[in-house]
């Protein structure tokens, strides 16, 4: 009779293994798209839209950690714990888009110092640059897709990632490993 002890934990590392990738990518291309939209789109992020991406910048090299874990074939509580980690971040950055977007949308209101410090051409005149450039509201989407600000689709994705990486990091297959 085989050992099907032995192919549950292969499964289930793979599946590990594919969390953590898909992890690593999805949320790379998430901060990634986030930095396009305000360095080639031209949008201002506002204080929280930075805010929400601090997750992300602790997230992504743990998500990178635990991939390198799976392929070092350290014991699965590793994986599962980096796993797990992402998954806290992922829903700590839900609940901050969440806020955002609830602010955008007026059901209350954002932090009162809700600007952020424009970026500063030191080449020209300070002062004048200083005096051109208006930080945005956190209360005003700058931009809406399918109904949906930026902050709303941040949701959508850290909800995602955070279900993905909680899923793998307590799934029951990979406990005997």
């Amino acid at each position: 009779m085989p050992d099907t002890s032995l192919s549950l934990r292969k499964a289930a590392g793979f599946r590990q293994t594919l969390a953590a990738v898909f992890l690593t990518v999805g949320m790379s291309a998430t901060v990634g798209g986030a930095l396009l939209f305000q360095q080639v789109g031209g949008y201002i992020p506002c204080a929280l839209c930075l805010e929400q991406r601090t997750p992300y910048y602790v997230a992504i090299p743990l998500a990178v950690l635990a991939v390198v874990a799976r392929l070092a074939r350290l014991k699965p509580a590793v994986t599962r714990g980096l796993l797990l980690a992402v998954g806290l971040l992922m829903l700590w950055g839900f609940a901050l888009a969440v806020y955002h977007a609830g602010v955008e949308w007026r059901f209350w209101a954002g932090p009162a110092d809700c600007t952020m410090a424009a970026p500063v051409d030191l080449g020209g005149d300070l002062l004048s640059t200083l005096d051109s450039v208006h930080p945005p509201s956190c209360a005003d989407a700058a931009l809406r897709i399918l109904g949906l600000s930026l902050a709303g689709w941040n949701a959508i994705l850290a909800a995602v990632f955070a279900a993905v990486a909680l899923r793998s990091a307590l799934a029951r297959g990979d406990r005997f490993a």
